[in-house]
């Protein structure tokens, strides 16, 4: 099987088929990740997602191999999600309840329907405050916890240094316990 950055290569000199290849490959978990960075807005995350992939196509002659694929491509869908941030304040189409839903949704159904109900409420208020958190604490926290990406990939996405990996996620950390703290 072919890595990424071998499909990436292969789609820089015209191979549709690894250009496919790359685009199956990643969009479900990128999707979630703009899932989560839009505050739980399912059409935004896909409108965001196929925009990433359109300019993944017209920056395609821009990647250097080896450089790694997938901080790159993330690093695409980021700026993407922080121009619309910078742009105007985000404004929700879905009600709330159906965001938080959707995020609980992710949670473990194999448990009894107690458990489901009371797993469901946690994951409620993690999005909510997450959805809290200033964006750089979001992305960094997102990536590392719900992407599980080690902090070398996430300071390669984001284009920050390791340190400040570790300080957004401490930051954010600390932050996100004060939130859920205030919310019981």
């Amino acid at each position: 099987m072919p890595t990424d950055e071998e499909l990436a290569r292969g789609a820089q000199h015209g191979h549709r088929h690894d250009l496919a290849t790359l685009v199956e490959r990643h969009h479900g978990p990128l999707l979630g990740y703009l899932f989560r960075m839009s505050g739980g807005d399912r059409a935004l995350a896909e409108d965001w997602a196929q925009e990433t992939f359109l300019r993944l196509l017209r920056a395609m002659n821009q990647y250097r191999y080896p450089r790694p694929f997938k901080p790159w491509l993330y690093a695409i869908a980021t700026n993407l999600a922080r121009d619309h941030f910078k742009q105007a304040e985000m404004r929700h189409a879905d009600s709330e309840a159906d965001r938080e839903s959707a995020w609980g949704a992710a949670s473990d159904r194999s448990a009894g329907p107690e458990a489901s109900v009371l797993i469901g409420d946690e994951a409620q208020q993690v999005a909510r405050a997450i959805s809290a958190l200033p964006l750089q604490q979001r992305e960094a926290i997102l990536l590392r916890y719900y992407q599980d990406w080690s902090l070398a990939e996430i300071g390669d996405a984001l284009g920050v240094p390791l340190g400040t990996v570790k300080s957004r996620l401490s930051s954010g950390l600390r932050r996100l316990r004060g939130l859920l703290k205030d919310e019981e």
